[in-house]
């Protein structure tokens, strides 16, 4: 793994941004996504930058099982808002969270998958260790799946809905399998919070109870981290 830490989410925007900039100058054509807050400052980069998506394809890790792709908690409406919006895709796919047939959506997906080939992965990291919703115990070699969310995760969610009856308590994730297939990952974690599970994904033995530890076994990782996600590294 290259461990590169940096000052703050500003700086490892920057630093993030280098990284899909080299790529694209590599011949990377298809970019796998992630959303939440920790990207958001790569997004910010890639926005402000003179880089062409216009002929590359985006495929992201995950969505909420029983939401529309105009709602605006969905993670569609997340890449809509944060990057497609001002830079668009020739394709970007995101799983169908309004397709409840989880057999369908998530072979669908895989399929999709297979067709476009991810060149560079881009990932956040789980105080639990999890990547995309692979939380422990996942099979690390699964592909995408339905995923029943966890207490704390629903809760953490509550605050962006007007009830919490309106929780999605699912969601279709990319699987560990499918993720390690990426020809390049890019993971980003930053606070003191995830200090833990960045010391276990780095030094820590491969194990389903922290699924990021698989990417020990990838021969292409950049791990960015501000100084406090970095505290427990040797």
């Amino acid at each position: 793994m290259n461990v590169q830490i940096v000052s703050d989410k500003q700086a490892g925007g920057k630093a993030g941004f280098q990284v899909f900039e080299n790529a694209l100058q590599n011949g990377a054509k298809v970019l796998g996504l992630a959303t939440g807050s920790t990207p958001v400052t790569i997004y910010e980069q890639l926005v402000a930058s003179d880089l062409d998506f216009s002929q590359l394809t985006s495929v992201n890790l995950d969505e909420y099982v029983g939401l529309s792709a105009d709602h605006p908690q969905s993670y569609h409406y997340f890449m809509q808002q944060h990057l497609f919006n001002a830079k668009p895709f020739a394709h970007s796919y995101v799983p169908d969270g309004a397709n409840l047939d989880a057999a369908a959506a998530t072979s669908e997906y895989d399929q999709i998958i297979a067709d476009n080939p991810i060149d560079l992965q881009l990932l956040g990291l789980g105080k639990n260790g999890h990547i995309g919703f692979n939380e422990p115990g996942t099979d690390p070699e699964s592909t995408t799946h339905k995923v029943t969310l966890t207490a704390s995760t629903i809760d953490a969610n509550a605050r962006f809905f007007d009830n919490a009856d309106e929780v999605p308590r699912y969601a279709y994730s990319m699987g560990i399998g499918s993720i390690l297939k990426a020809k390049q990952i890019l993971i980003v974690a930053y606070g003191e919070a995830k200090a833990a599970a960045v010391a276990a994904m780095i030094q820590g033995p491969v194990t389903p109870d922290v699924p990021a530890s698989y990417l020990q076994t990838h021969p292409n990782v950049t791990v960015i981290l501000d100084e406090a996600a970095a505290s427990q590294l040797d």
